[in-house]
C-alpha cells in the first residue's frame, strides 16, 4: 500500500480515529428484470488506492462504475464515496467524484487546449496559473501540439487522451475510469499509467475498469466480476 503524501480522511468510531474508505460497496447489486447487470459486490478502497476492475464482457463492469457515478441505480446493496451514500444530485458527491465512463463530453467549436482550460477554470477560478495547470495535463498527456485543434480532427487515440484531460485536470477525491487505454498504443498506455500512479500518491482513489495489464500490474487491489 502507497501513502506518499496521501490525504487522510478520519471518522470517529467508538472513540478511535479511524480511516474512512474513499470508495465502498456492500452487496452492490443492479438487476433489470430478470436479468442481472450487476452481481452482488462487495469492497472498499482506501484514499490513494488504485483498484482494478476485470471481468469478462457483460460481467458488469461499467456498471459498477455509473452506480458510484450516481447514473445507474442498484436494485440491492450500497454504494458510498466517503462515507456518504452515492447521490448525483448532491453538490458534495459531484465535486469529489471525476469520471470518464460514458462517451466524452466534448464541444465541436472549441479547441483541446481551450476545453480543458475550460474545465479547469469551473474549479480553480480564471487565472493564470489555471492555464498552466491546464497546459501541464496537456504536456503531460502528449498533447501539446494538438491543442489547437478540435476534437473532430484528432484520432480516436488522441480523443482518448484528450477525454482523461478533461477528466484528470480538476480536483478530485474519487476518480473512476472505463476502459482509458481504449484506442491507445502501448507507449501511451504507459504514460496514462504514471500519471495515474502519480496522482493516487497524492491521495486520489481510483476505480478503473480495464483488461489492459499494464494499468493491472500497479493496482492496490482488484474487484473480480
Amino acid at each position: 500500500m502507497r501513502f506518499g503524501k496521501r490525504r487522510r480522511f478520519l471518522a470517529v468510531a467508538e472513540g478511535e480515529m479511524t480511516v474512512v474508505p474513499a470508495i465502498a460497496a456492500d452487496g452492490a447489486t443492479v438487476a433489470l428484470g430478470d436479468t442481472t447487470l450487476l452481481a452482488p459486490t462487495t469492497f472498499s478502497v482506501m484514499p490513494g488506492e488504485f483498484w482494478c476492475v476485470t471481468g469478462g464482457n457483460g460481467s458488469g463492469k461499467t456498471t459498477l462504475l455509473r452506480a458510484f457515478l450516481g447514473s445507474r441505480t442498484l436494485t440491492a446493496g450500497t454504494c458510498s464515496v466517503l462515507g456518504d451514500p452515492v447521490d448525483l444530485a448532491k453538490p458534495r458527491h459531484r465535486r469529489l467524484v471525476a469520471s470518464l465512463v460514458d462517451p466524452i463530453p466534448y464541444a465541436r467549436d472549441m479547441t483541446l487546449r481551450e476545453q480543458v482550460t475550460l474545465v479547469a477554470a469551473s474549479w480553480y477560478g480564471n487565472s493564470p496559473s489555471t492555464a498552466e495547470r491546464a497546459g501541464r495535463i496537456i504536456d503531460r498527456l502528449g498533447l501539446a501540439p494538438l491543442g489547437e485543434r478540435f476534437p473532430h480532427q484528432v484520432s480516436s487515440g488522441q480523443l482518448q487522451l484528450f477525454g482523461l484531460a478533461l477528466t484528470l485536470v480538476r480536483p478530485a477525491d474519487v476518480v473512476l475510469l472505463d476502459e482509458p487505454e481504449r484506442h491507445l498504443d502501448s507507449d501511451r498506455v504507459g504514460l496514462v499509467a504514471a500519471l495515474l500512479t502519480e496522482r493516487a500518491e497524492q491521495g486520489t482513489a481510483f476505480l478503473v475498469a480495464t483488461h489492459e495489464e499494464a494499468l493491472v500490474a500497479v493496482r492496490d487491489g482488484r474487484v473480480r466480476l
